[in-house]
């Protein structure tokens, strides 16, 4: 099977989410600044995932650009990933709402762990696909980053019982991490 609309669907599902996510941005009451304030959670939150959601776009295109064909598991673990994904904009919301309160943070950070496995398992499902030495299988290695995310994501879960802050500091540094798209995919489609 060809990829192109399992790529088409996929950047249609993250725009609307973000979509969502913005019209959960609520106008202010006022035109001063001080009206401004109530919203800084809910606009905190919404940045993050902003971010998060960019994050999963651009890999999930450059991902893409290595691969030339996809099969039905490529397509499960696609819509396994785009679940979670779609989980986002509801786990923005309620840590937003709720001032970064534990739970609220806590179930943010199972998403991003559920989102972040399901990554990983449609990066390896497309390595397999592809074989060992194709270019998404040189281009990933052994993935430091994905596991180093998914790792911070499960500590941030329990941590966020202890303090939210902590954790979010965890999300943030994750966000960072990944800020810059993977580098790997285009040096090794420049190679092919």
């Amino acid at each position: 099977m060809t990829k192109n609309r399992l790529e088409a669907f996929s950047d249609g599902v993250v725009a609307i989410l973000i979509t969502i996510m913005v019209l959960e941005l609520k106008i202010p009451h006022g035109a001063t600044g001080a009206a401004l304030m109530p919203l800084r959670p809910v606009f905190l939150s919404y940045l993050l995932s902003f971010v998060f959601l960019g994050i999963y776009w651009n890999n999930h295109h450059h991902l893409f650009q290595a691969v030339r064909s996809i099969d039905g598991r490529i397509l499960w673990a696609n819509l396994h990933l785009l679940f979670w994904l779609s989980l986002i904009p509801f786990g923005t919301g309620w840590m937003g709402e709720n001032n970064f309160s534990s739970l609220p943070v806590a179930l943010y950070g199972v998403i991003l762990f559920a989102a972040g496995c399901a990554y990983f398992i449609l990066a390896h499902l497309l390595i397999a696909r592809h074989g060992k030495d194709s270019t998404i299988a040189k281009a990933l290695g052994s993935d430091i980053k994905g596991k180093i995310s998914v790792v911070f994501y499960a500590v941030a879960i329990p941590l966020a019982f202890a303090s939210p802050r902590a954790a979010c500091g965890l999300y943030v540094l994750v966000a960072a991490i990944w800020l810059v798209p993977d580098r790997r995919i285009e040096k090794a489609l420049v190679v092919q």
